[in-house]
């Protein structure tokens, strides 16, 4: 049989399907419906990108399901998407994530015959005499792989384009578990032409000729997955690799932004940044829905009122977003403002002395001390898997400087006026 010169294939990883968006579970019922099944979009959006640019194979890097899930109903919306492939003539090569793993349902799944699901037993090998390609892959067996199980994967097929199928944490990734760690240089040597990689949800080209590429995943699911997700589309010509694009696939866009409020003396002109800073999202999103996590930061005289009024000033962003497109949505207002800074020019008065009292005794030191011991006592009863020490940092950082704000502002400027509004 003649091989095929050239032919294109999608490598695609970490689909969570029916994962839940977090950080969203409290917006309307309209905006819940609209996110519920954005995973099952990019999904099947994946299906018609992988049709549509004939592709001849498609490879999963892990993490098709969430670790989770209990609905037969996603494993037959998956299945039905393979068939879509299948009646295109198209074949798929998947391995079995953590997530995966602990799934009750991922490894009992009955796909389609142009489905392959490498083992969990150790690394084989499928080979298309039609394209010269050889794929090898190895599934995980349990969630809690902690070896380097890349070392078991079998010598390249001298003759034909390799490409190597691996779930994998490779050198360390802040945010993911150390599963199946490895080496760069260990998979560049290993002599392959591909490393189709999964499990770190963010797209990196690790390593061209031979090409290290973690695709990301198809959606993000919460802030810390912000920007663009997709599946990468490799073309193949003369036994290399040509191009490796990335193909956007998200059915909604998280976003994390911050608006620079240095030097604004106004609503007016906040509200004026804050809405140029969204028209920008909103144009980078293409149509796509966008659920924003929005930081207010700078040296500003607003700082005090903004401070003693968190849910007014919530209110007035969201003002602003809707005014701007009905697909925009605040999933989180962040402030991080500062007050000018002050003469230092003793005030006689009550609040003058009451303020001298507060910055001379609530140091950021002195509260983080006991906001310290506070935390040590309730982190230890949080799950092991929770982000503790990320919480820990971001708390021990925002409260303590907060608090000394809002207690100065309030002796400063006990009415609460604004002067911005007179």
């Amino acid at each position: 049989m003649a091989r095929m010169d050239e032919f294109r294939f999608l490598h695609a990883a970490d689909l969570h399907l029916d994962s839940p968006l977090r950080g969203l579970t409290e917006k309307s019922g309209e905006y819940a419906r609209l996110v519920a099944d954005a995973s099952r979009r990019a999904f099947s959006d994946m299906v018609s990108l992988a049709i549509e640019s004939a592709c001849r194979f498609v490879v999963l890097a892990g993490d098709v399901f969430d670790g989770d899930l209990r609905d037969t109903q996603c494993g037959l919306f998956f299945i039905s998407g393979m068939a879509r492939l299948r009646a295109a003539g198209i074949r798929v090569f998947m391995i079995l994530g953590n997530h995966d793993a602990e799934n009750r349902f991922a490894r009992h799944l009955r796909v389609t015959d142009n489905v392959h699901l490498f083992a969990t037993t150790g690394a084989e090998t499928c080979i298309m005499e039609d394209l010269g390609v050889a794929v090898h892959g190895h599934s995980f067996g349990r969630r809690d792989v902690r070896t380097n199980i890349a070392r078991q994967y079998p010598p390249p097929v001298a003759g034909l384009f390799n490409i190597g199928i691996l779930h994998t944490a490779c050198q360390g990734r802040e945010g993911h578990e150390t599963y199946a760690p490895c080496t760069v240089e260990q998979l560049v040597n290993h002599g392959y032409q591909y490393w189709a990689l999964g499990h770190v949800h963010t797209r990196e080209i690790l390593h061209r000729d031979p090409y290290v590429v973690y695709a990301g995943n198809l959606q993000g699911r919460h802030a810390r997955e912000a920007g663009p997700k997709g599946a990468s589309l490799v073309t193949v010509r003369g036994g290399a690799v040509a191009t490796v694009e990335h193909r956007v696939l998200d059915a909604v866009r998280w976003a994390c932004e911050s608006v620079d409020l240095t030097q604004v003396a106004t609503h007016e002109e906040m509200d004026a940044r804050i809405r140029n800073v969204a028209r920008d999202i909103m144009a980078q999103a293409q149509g796509r829905p966008v659920a924003l996590r929005l930081e207010l930061a700078g040296t500003t005289s607003l700082h005090a009122a903004l401070l003693r009024d968190r849910q007014a000033v919530q209110e007035e962003v969201e003002a602003v977003l809707a005014g701007i497109s009905d697909q925009i949505w605040l999933e989180r207002l962040q402030l991080r403002t500062g007050a000018p800074a002050r003469p230092a020019v003793m005030d006689p008065s009550t609040g003058g002395r009451i303020a001298a009292d507060i910055r001379a005794a609530a140091t950021p030191e002195a509260l983080q001390a006991e906001l310290d011991a506070i935390l040590t006592a309730v982190i230890e009863r949080m799950p092991a898997h929770t982000r503790r020490e990320e919480m820990r940092a971001a708390i021990l950082h925002d409260v303590p400087a907060r608090a000394r704000d809002l207690a100065l502002s309030l002796v400063q400027d006990p009415e609460g006026r604004d002067d911005a509004h007179q």
